[in-house]
C-alpha cells in the first residue's frame, strides 16, 4: 500500500505538470506569441534532441558513436525509422558483445 504522503506528493506533481501544460496552451490561444518566439520554437526540437543524445554518446564512447553512425546511415539510406532503430540497437549489441 502506498503511503499517504507519497500519494499526495505524486498527485501534487501531476497537478502542477498539468497546470503548466494546460496553462501554456491557454495562454498561446488567447495571446499570439511574437514572431521571434514562433521562429525560436520552430528550431527547438533539434537542440533538445542533441541535448538528450550528447550525454549518452559521451558515456558510451566509441561504441556509442559507431552505433549512432549506423542509425544515421540507415535512416539516410532507407528513410525508415524502425530500420534505423534496429540498426543502432544491433550495432550497439554487436559492439558490446565483440568489443
Amino acid at each position: 500500500m502506498i503511503r499517504p504522503d507519497v500519494l499526495a506528493a505524486i498527485l501534487a506533481m501531476a497537478a502542477v505538470t498539468y497546470a503548466c501544460r494546460a496553462g501554456g496552451y491557454a495562454i498561446l490561444r488567447a495571446v499570439r506569441a511574437p514572431r521571434f518566439v514562433e521562429r525560436m520554437l520552430q528550431h527547438l526540437p533539434g537542440p533538445l534532441f542533441c541535448a538528450y543524445v550528447a550525454p549518452a554518446l559521451a558515456q558510451w564512447g566509441t561504441a556509442g558513436w559507431l552505433a549512432a553512425i549506423a542509425v544515421v546511415a540507415t535512416q539516410y539510406a532507407t528513410r525508415n525509422l524502425a530500420a534505423a532503430i534496429l540498426a543502432g540497437t544491433a550495432a550497439m549489441a554487436g559492439l558490446q558483445a565483440f568489443g
